[in-house]
């Protein structure tokens, strides 16, 4: 690991222009998400709607995302992101209306959860697509999707808890209303920068059959599908314990709103430290080292916020849960961006998301069944064990997994 590959990204008058909108409008969107699951256990008092309202949230984009990757092939991903981020900003202003004017129930809640799962069905395909387009050199790649994992994680770290502070002092709708202000300062950024975007893709094939080519294409070889399948996989197991977070806060460590953001904020700081692992490797040789270390790390933080009553020590595990989750995540997206054709990269790229949104979701929703059934200690522990198992699947599997890839990262000079 190098400290000064960290800042590579940098370099790109671009980058910076997406870093700085882009830190300040996740900062916002992790309030959202902090205050939205609070409002939904405040208002339902139950884990299981704790998954259900992710679960539903993200419905949307699981199953429009390889529709949304279509037209990331065949449109401008520029304009786009800028519509996208735009209806984003809608439906966070629509949110904080009917919160400070306390018309808001789960109904509410509910349907502009699902409202966002459809701009996300288009969004995320689009951002991903973006992201090479940042590089200036394809070397690069993996550090500024290092970058990106410190930034999202950044936000992570301080939207939960600063939301924490804001819903203790004046309401859950403020958050909501920084959230959609929080959006001018990535549509600024995104109008400022000069892009070398291909040109789209002439749409002569129906939907359809784009669809279908894309899936064939995706799931024909080996390392792409594996790379989808652990994603799911560990999103199913390794991430779903974050549904539980509001129940540890009020009945396992007896707080408020303050307490679950210190736990989600745990979480975050120990995502941030695997991202910047992750920025500063020199090349991305032995990456599938980390994969496997990333998937014994969240384990065993998992493990341990299990059994832990000590909330020091409780904190301490979720900052391995969190980094663990962030290395496998961060390095199936460089593998998956540097083993991809440009021509296929927003089809390739919308399945990926129906994995990585697919899985936390479905397992939030399984994760508040067991804890509902068994309680919290037992579900947490579920996933901990499903965690060992999935790794233990994929490293059996990795020997072909790299007879297979390395010829193309070879072609691609990134070997």
């Amino acid at each position: 690991m190098s400290f000064a590959r960290i800042l590579v990204p940098f370099s790109s008058r671009n980058y910076r222009l997406f870093f700085c909108g882009q830190i300040v409008s996740l900062l916002g969107t992790w309030m959202t998400q902090t205050a939205t699951i609070w409002l939904v256990y405040h208002l339902t008092n139950s884990p299981l709607w704790l998954g259900a309202v992710t679960l539903l949230g993200q419905l949307p984009a699981i199953l429009l995302s390889p529709l949304g990757g279509v037209w990331v092939d065949r449109l401008d991903r520029v304009k786009l992101l800028l519509w996208t981020q735009t209806l984003s900003m809608v439906q966070s202003l629509l949110l904080a209306f009917f919160t400070l004017t306390g018309q808001i129930d789960i109904w509410w809640l509910t349907g502009l959860a699902m409202f966002q799962g459809l701009i996300t069905a288009l969004d995320l395909p689009t951002r991903q697509s973006i992201v090479p387009l940042l590089a200036e050199r394809r070397e690069d790649l993996a550090a500024i999707i290092g970058m990106n994992s410190s930034m999202f994680n950044l936000a992570r770290l301080a939207g939960p808890a600063l939301a924490g502070v804001v819903i203790a002092s004046v309401g859950a709708g403020w958050c909501f209303l920084i959230d959609g202000l929080s959006y001018l300062a990535v549509l600024a950024a995104i109008a400022a920068m000069h892009l070398n975007v291909p040109k789209p893709r002439a749409g002569g094939r129906s939907v359809g059959h784009e669809l279908r080519a894309g899936a064939r294409y995706v799931f024909g070889f080996a390392p792409l599908r594996a790379l989808v399948a652990l994603t799911g996989a560990m999103g199913l197991f390794g991430m779903s314990y974050a549904v539980l977070i509001p129940a540890y806060a009020q009945t396992v460590f007896r707080g408020d709103a303050r307490t679950l953001g210190w736990l989600m904020s745990a979480a975050a700081a120990g995502s941030v430290l695997g991202a910047l692992y992750l920025a500063g490797r020199r090349s991305i040789r032995g990456i599938s080292r980390t994969i496997l270390g990333g998937g014994v790390i969240g384990a065993v933080g998992l493990a341990g916020f299990s059994l832990s009553s000590s909330f020091p020590l409780s904190l301490a595990c979720l900052v391995l849960a969190g980094m663990g989750g962030i290395l496998v995540f961060a390095t199936n997206n460089t593998l998956m961006q540097n083993l991809v054709d440009e021509d296929k990269r927003g089809r390739a790229m919308s399945i990926y998301t129906v994995a990585f949104l697919g899985g936390m979701p479905l397992g939030g929703l399984l994760t508040g069944a067991i804890a509902d059934a068994f309680g919290l200690r037992a579900a947490t522990g579920f996933n901990a064990l499903a965690c060992v198992v999935v790794v233990g699947i994929f490293a059996g599997y990795l020997p072909r997994l790299r007879r297979e890839a390395r010829p193309i990262l070879e072609r691609a000079g990134v070997l």
